[in-house]
C-alpha cells in the first residue's frame, strides 16, 4: 500500500517497532493532553485564499542568516534515534543533507557528535542539554572542533516529564528487558534484525574516558538534568558559543525577549512535543504572542501536514522543526523514508500555496487572513 502522508508512516512504524520503542517515540507526559492539543491546535487554523495571483511558479525557501534554504524545514532534535534504525543520527543527517536543510543532532544522540560529523556534509547543529556544567562545556567545544554551525540549547527539561507509556513498558536505561518485550521484539524480526541484533544503543556522546565518576555516569545515562541552571549561566554559554546560538523550549514572549537580549540568535517556541509538562499550551498556539521578539522564531511540535508549516509561517515563524514525522520514516525506510516524508511536507506546502494564491511563502504569508475556529 503506498504512503501517502506523515499519518501513513506513523501507523506503518506503529507495525514494524516493538511496542516499547514505538511508544516512546509517540507518547507523552502524563494523560497526554499536550500531545493532542499540539494537532488540535492546528486544525482549528483556517488560512483564507487570495486569489487571482500568478503561482504558475512557486517558492517555499528561505534565508536564514544568510543561507537559503529550499524549505522552511529543521529536522528537530531526537533522542535515542538508534532504537529506530542503526546508525539512526547518521542517516537523519544524511537525509537532511541530500534535502539541502539543517540537521540538529541531540546530546541523547546514539552516534556521536564526531561520527555523524565525518558521515554527512550537510548543516549540522547540536541540541545542548545541560546535566553537568563540565561535561556541558566539553560538548560545546567538541560540537565546536567538528564543526557545527548552530548550537541549540533546550531549557524546558529541568527534570524529566512524567511519561507513563515508558514507565508501563519499563522503559528505563539502561535497558532492561522483561520476558513480555522479549516476545514484542520476537514479533517484530525486521526491527530484531536491523536494530536488536546489535544490542542496546548506547548514548554516544556520553562514552568518553573523561567521566569516571560511576555517579556522574549514571545521572547523565538517565539525563538528569542541571536544574539550577539561570540566566547567568545561559550568558556565559553565549560567550563561550562564537557561532549561531537558540533557546529551545520557550512558550513565553517575556523569556524570548530576555534571551534575545542575552545575545541569543533566535527562538525555537516549543513545548518539547508533548513529552514534558501536560498542561502547557500547543506552541502553534502561543507562537503569534511572540511577534515583538527581535529575532527570528522557529516553531515545533504537532506539524504532521505541510499546511501545519504554511500556517506556522504565516503566525510568525520563520522556519519549523520537524521531530516525530522524520523519525516515522526513519522506522520505515532508514535514510530514504526520512527523505520521503519531507519530500511529502514539501509537496504538500507547495500544493497549499497554489490554493492560497501564495507565489512566495515568507513574503506572501503575512498578507493571508488568518482565521481560529
Amino acid at each position: 500500500m503506498a504512503l501517502l502522508n506523515v499519518e501513513d508512516y506513523r501507523q506503518e512504524a506503529r507495525r514494524l517497532l516493538p511496542r516499547f520503542v514505538f511508544d516512546y517515540l509517540d507518547g507523552g507526559s502524563e494523560d497526554e493532553l499536550a500531545v493532542k492539543e499540539n494537532r488540535a491546535a492546528f486544525e482549528r487554523i483556517r488560512l483564507t485564499p487570495r486569489l487571482l495571483n500568478d503561482v504558475s511558479v512557486r517558492d517555499q525557501g528561505i534565508d536564514w542568516f544568510g543561507r537559503r534554504l529550499p524549505s522552511p524545514i529543521v529536522i528537530a532534535p531526537t533522542g535515542l534515534n538508534g532504537l529506530y534504525r542503526k546508525d539512526g543520527d547518521i542517516l537523519l543527517a544524511r537525509a537532511a543533507a541530500r534535502l539541502g536543510i539543517p540537521f540538529a543532532l541531540s546530546t541523547a544522540s546514539n552516534n556521536s557528535i564526531e561520527q555523524v560529523a565525518n558521515a554527512s556534509n550537510g548543516d549540522l547543529w547540536f541540541q545542548l542539554y545541560v546535566m553537568n556544567r563540565d561535561f556541558a562545556d566539553q560538548l560545546v567545544d567538541r560540537a565546536l572542533v567538528a564543526g557545527f554551525s548552530h548550537l541549540v540549547l533546550t531549557v524546558d527539561v529541568p527534570m524529566g516529564g512524567k511519561r507513563e507509556r515508558d514507565e508501563r513498558n519499563n522503559f528505563v536505561m539502561p535497558f532492561r528487558f522483561r520476558p513480555k518485550t522479549i516476545a514484542d521484539v520476537l514479533c517484530h524480526p525486521r526491527w530484531l534484525w536491523n536494530v536488536g541484533r546489535h544490542g542496546a544503543p548506547a548514548m554516544a556522546n556520553l562514552a568518553t574516558a573523561t567521566i569516571t565518576d560511576p555517579n556522574t555516569q549514571a545521572a547523565l545515562l538517565s539525563r538528569k538534568m542541571d536544574a539550577s541552571f539561570d540566566w547567568d549561566d545561559l550568558k556565559r554559554l553565549r560567550d563561550r558559543w562564537p557561532r549561531r546560538l537558540l533557546v529551545k523550549g520557550l512558550l513565553h514572549s517575556a523569556d524570548a525577549e530576555r534571551a534575545v537580549a542575552l545575545g541569543v540568535d533566535a527562538i525555537v517556541v516549543s513545548n518539547h512535543g508533548g513529552r514534558q509538562l501536560d498542561i502547557v499550551p500547543a506552541s502553534i498556539s502561543v507562537l503569534p504572542r511572540f511577534s515583538s521578539v527581535n529575532a527570528p522564531l522557529i516553531v515545533d511540535s504537532g506539524i504532521r501536514r505541510g499546511s501545519d508549516i504554511v500556517k506556522a509561517i504565516s503566525l510568525g515563524a520563520a522556519a519549523v522543526m520537524i521531530g516525530r514525522a522524520a523519525l516515522f520514516g526513519l522506522a520505515v525506510g532508514g535514510e530514504q523514508g526520512v527523505v520521503e516524508v519531507i519530500k511529502i511536507l514539501q509537496s504538500e506546502i507547495d500544493r497549499t500555496q497554489a490554493l492560497l494564491g501564495a507565489k512566495e511563502l515568507i513574503q506572501t504569508a503575512s498578507k493571508i487572513l488568518t482565521d481560529s475556529e
